[in-house]
């Protein structure tokens, strides 16, 4: 009987640890509708939009709304960035087994978490101290223990851990980094929105060739702006 008991105790602790996903068709429905049939093809992001239960990483009043075509609300003025556009981001940086990716802008964790299903090391930088810490807690319940979060400026990355594969910029910024641009390796791929934080932004594909910087523009986008510390 006490063994019972035992068993009936781990288990609940499991199903607190993590919930029964109760929304995987609408999950499933999501990457196919609006990711799949947007172009998205890269195996690797697809499989990861499907494992990663983003109505875990809203508030429980929105989480009905989880899998709908568009960011929501997260508190501090921050938002959970549309589902297509975290795909396509990820989608862009090419990430593979072996990477190590910097994040700017934890927000609820959603985008790290996608990440960390593909790429070996996640470094995610957050400005605001308390979505930090609860993205921190969401991500190690979840079990995603190959990402570190730190509350800090995203502006100047987190250098003792670079330099990375990839850096996902998820705030607009009315120009690139220079300390972001330091940190990611020759062969580098970082992924930006660029422009007016209150107008449209236009998403940047920034490549690194040796000390060569090359830019593309990829296509209009509309992000929280980049807070920095002292805003």
């Amino acid at each position: 009987m006490k063994w019972i008991g035992s068993l009936a105790f781990l288990l609940a602790l499991a199903t607190e640890a993590f919930p029964q996903d109760t929304y995987r068709e609408e999950r499933a429905n999501m990457v196919k509708y609006q990711i799949e049939n947007r172009g998205v093809s890269d195996k690797a992001t697809l499989a990861a939009m499907r494992n990663v239960q983003r109505h875990l990483f809203v508030p429980e009043s929105y989480r009905r709304q989880a899998y709908n075509d568009g960011p929501l609300p997260i508190g501090y003025g921050q938002t959970i960035s549309q589902p297509y556009i975290v795909a396509c981001m990820t989608e862009v940086i090419e990430p593979k087994s072996g990477f190590k990716v910097l994040e700017i802008g934890t927000g609820s964790g959603y985008q790290a978490a996608v990440l960390a299903e593909i790429v070996d090391e996640v470094y995610t930088v957050e400005i605001v101290k308390e979505l930090g810490e609860q993205a921190k807690g969401r991500l190690k319940k979840l079990g995603y223990s190959n990402v570190q979060v730190k509350a800090g400026d995203g502006y100047y990355g987190w250098e003792e851990h670079g330099p990375y594969d990839a850096i996902i910029v998820t705030a607009a910024t009315e120009y690139i980094p220079p300390p972001l641009v330091k940190q990611l390796k020759p062969g580098g791929k970082m992924v930006i929105p660029v422009g007016s934080p209150f107008l449209v932004q236009t998403l940047m594909l920034v490549e690194k060739t040796g000390n060569k910087i090359k830019t593309t523009s990829l296509f209009p986008v509309r992000f929280v702006p980049f807070t920095r510390e002292g805003d």
